[in-house]
């Protein structure tokens, strides 16, 4: 039975969620490390996530933590959430958001906010390395249209695409894409193929590739153009953005199929947007704070 896994930040797990929204049950508690990303190989029957890591101390009331420890880190689960083990360990990349793979090529791809790059590494976390340098040290890392946050590939034309979403509410976010494999004698830091797709955006934040031609992504920044769930054209032309569905508290998570996508909010919710019918119905209130989602057969 195919379900919708969504992790809760609150909670300290991932929950599995029956599609028509009747039925939620936690697969696995105690994620303490601020789970983000998500993606499922169904065929290992393994679940993959990202670990934002432990905040930084000192946040206000009412304001959002930073990440600029390093201290990130990358587990996995099977599909029953048994045999939980963390592939990649703490403290080997930053700040770790969107999760997606490629699993005929046993590759995980995932964006490193704070850290300022596009990751990858193969299905049990070895060769971990950078596809994608946008910034370096301390500084650079401040600077907040440097930090990379969702990602999606495009395994047919072998391209990756992701955010830089800018500050807060900011106005400032972009979305680039580039080829998967690094052209020869490029660096992922002086990278010549990397292709700026679309600027002063709100503040965009994880993608969805739907078929090889369009783009979804959610984006958390100021209404009435932010907190909005956005579609644009990339093949065979880019064209310009739009609106599909608004009215977010803090878009985040985006999963589908078909033209069904489902949306997570910070504000607790999952939404179901249908793009055939044109209906936008909350599916599920937890009540807690939820970042990354993904569909699953369990």
């Amino acid at each position: 039975m195919t379900e919708l896994l969504a992790l809760d930040l609150k909670a300290a797990a991932m929950h599995a969620i029956s599609l028509d929204g009747s039925a939620v049950r936690t697969l696995v508690d105690g994620l303490d490390q601020m789970p983000d990303g998500i993606v499922v190989d169904q065929l290992r029957g393994h679940i993959y996530w990202t670990n934002m890591g432990r905040p930084d101390p000192g946040a206000q009331p009412g304001t959002e933590p930073e990440f600029f420890t390093r201290n990130g880190s990358l587990e996995r689960v099977d599909l029953d959430g048994g045999n939980r083990v963390t592939i990649v360990p703490v403290g080997a990349f930053t700040t770790g958001k969107q999760l997606t793979a490629d699993f005929e090529a046993g590759r995980l791809y995932w964006c490193d906010r704070e850290g300022m790059a596009v990751l990858t590494c193969d299905l049990d976390g070895g060769d971990l390395r950078p596809l994608v340098v946008t910034g370096m040290g301390e500084t650079d890392a401040r600077i907040t249209r440097n930090w990379c946050v969702g990602i999606c590939l495009d395994l047919d034309r072998r391209l990756v695409y992701w955010t830089q979403k800018g500050a807060a509410k900011g106005g400032d976010g972009r979305i680039f894409r580039a080829p998967i494999d690094l052209p020869p004698g490029a660096t992922p830091d002086d990278r010549p193929d990397v292709e700026l797709l679309w600027q002063g955006l709100p503040e965009p934040i994880d993608l969805e590739l739907r078929g090889a031609g369009h783009l979804i992504w959610t984006d958390r920044g100021a209404r009435p153009e932010g907190n909005a769930l956005y579609e644009a054209t990339v093949q065979p032309e880019v064209g310009a953005p739009r609106i599909i569905s608004r009215g977010y508290r803090e878009a985040i998570g985006v999963t589908g199929y078909d033209r069904h996508f489902y949306v997570s909010e910070l504000g607790g919710s999952i939404r179901l947007v249908d793009l055939g019918t044109g209906t936008d119905t909350e599916l599920v209130r937890l009540g807690s704070p939820l970042t990354g989602i993904a569909l699953a057969d369990l």
